[in-house]
């Protein structure tokens, strides 16, 4: 019985059509559209700008809320400890988010 299978399997897969060939699509380098390029460096560093600030305002409100809660309130010093490795990771990651990008589309 398993003979008959294996047989069918391999009449099944011989049968298989073989695949085309495969069409090469050029690697190009980005280039931004006329006019755009200033607005492109502007509007990034614009987000760099929010990223900064957002995470100062981070690692202020974690600070913030684990002197709070330093007293009978230990659940909020907790939430505060536990934003700092979130905060550092944004902040991480905004730092070399163009070169992960450029690593993987370039």
């Amino acid at each position: 019985m398993l003979l008959h299978y294996l047989q069918m399997s391999a009449d099944v897969l011989a049968a298989a059509p073989t695949p085309s060939p495969s069409v090469e699509v050029p690697d190009v380098s980005p280039v931004a559209p006329e006019g755009l390029s200033d607005f492109g460096s502007l509007f990034l560093g614009w987000m760099k700008w929010v990223l900064m600030i957002g995470g100062v305002a981070g690692l202020f409100a974690s600070g913030i809320m684990m002197a709070v809660g330093r007293r009978n309130r230990s659940s909020l010093a907790a939430d505060g400890a536990a934003g700092i490795p979130w905060v550092l990771g944004g902040l991480t990651l905004g730092a070399i988010g163009s070169t992960i990008v450029g690593a993987v589309l370039l």
